[in-house]
């Protein structure tokens, strides 16, 4: 199962004690996947359509809990995509008729049961329904990437009111929520890792949080490493790459002008590094006698190196 299926079997499984919160999350789910058919004489029916078998459950158990109402359930395979889809009904006139006026949809679908524009602000005016409605959106049109690949937290709306309404709802709880146009829906997204944290904190999720934020964990213990790592590799070759050029000018020196002529600390100097090669400074210093800190066996290197170039300079050679 993938992460995006485990939140939403996490979610399914909470069923808010509070009626009002049953009403939000109830709401969310006709408006983002469900339809109301009007006919001839004026009787409401509702369908709620989802490909996952425990939101399924999880809205008929909202009506049931809610309304004491029994809905129908029915099940729909397709053998060339090899998808399964679900669907809960409510045929009855009166019962599709209280539950929209519980959730003040009921005169959104007076024009032939268009599609629902956005919630009525009052189902979602306590923060616990507005958590409750989030929920709800997630399970039914959201989905979440692996997290041990990237971060991306999305709920696509079929209308731009719905959109603008459910990402307004995020940024209450102070989530950067931002909206796309792909293709003809609408997508509401979250980027950011910590803001992921945030939104499974806010929709009550919160065994999957502890899940990403121990992904997250590993992920950033990662990167700590591999900076250290690629620190100390551009270390060594820097130390490595001095280390040889030292060497070219020590030996250069040594076959033009000879030792003979030079100091002794930078001929002690000298012989260390040519026959310490792979040494860096701090241990090169230690080695002499008496030893001599990294700053001394530096500047003595700098000495030789700068004397050799303006050997090769006298002589025409190549720096």
């Amino acid at each position: 199962m993938s992460f995006s299926g485990k939140v939403k079997e996490e979610l399914a499984g909470n069923i808010s004690p509070a009626r009002h919160c049953r009403i939000a999350e109830l709401a969310a789910f006709i408006g983002m996947c469900g339809t109301v058919a009007i006919n001839s004489f004026d009787q409401y029916s509702i369908r709620i359509h989802t490909e996952n078998l425990l939101v399924a459950r999880k809205v008929f158990t909202l009506i049931q809990k809610t309304f004491n109402i029994k809905a129908d359930a029915s099940v729909r395979r397709n053998i060339s995509k090899q998808t399964v889809s679900y669907a809960v009904v409510i045929r009855r006139h009166e019962d599709a008729l209280r539950i929209l006026q519980a959730t003040k949809m009921a005169e959104e679908y007076e024009d032939n049961g268009e599609s629902i524009h956005a919630v009525d602000p009052l189902i979602v005016q306590q923060t616990c329904c507005k958590r409750a409605f989030l929920r709800g959106a997630f399970q039914a049109s959201g989905s979440m990437s692996d997290p041990n690949k990237s971060y991306h937290f999305e709920i696509v709306c079929s209308t731009e009111e719905m959109g603008k309404q459910v990402c307004t709802l995020m940024q209450s709880f102070s989530m950067d929520a931002k909206t796309v146009l792909r293709k003809k829906s609408y997508v509401v997204y979250l980027k950011e890792g910590s803001q992921i944290v945030d939104i499974l904190n806010i929709m009550e999720a919160h065994v999957s949080l502890m899940e990403l934020e121990n992904v997250r964990i590993l992920k950033e213990m990662r990167n700590t490493v591999n900076r250290k790592v690629n620190c100390e590799t551009a270390n060594i070759n820097k130390t490595v790459s001095a280390a040889v050029k030292q060497v070219e000018d020590i030996t250069y020196l040594k076959e033009t002008i000879g030792f003979e002529n030079l100091p002794e600390g930078l001929v002690e100097a000298a012989l260390a590094r040519l026959a310490n090669p792979d040494l860096t400074l701090k241990e090169l210093g230690a080695i002499l006698n008496p030893p001599v800190g990294k700053s001394g066996i530096n500047h003595r290197l700098r000495k030789l190196s700068e004397l050799a170039d303006k050997v090769r300079q006298e002589q025409g050679g190549l720096l």
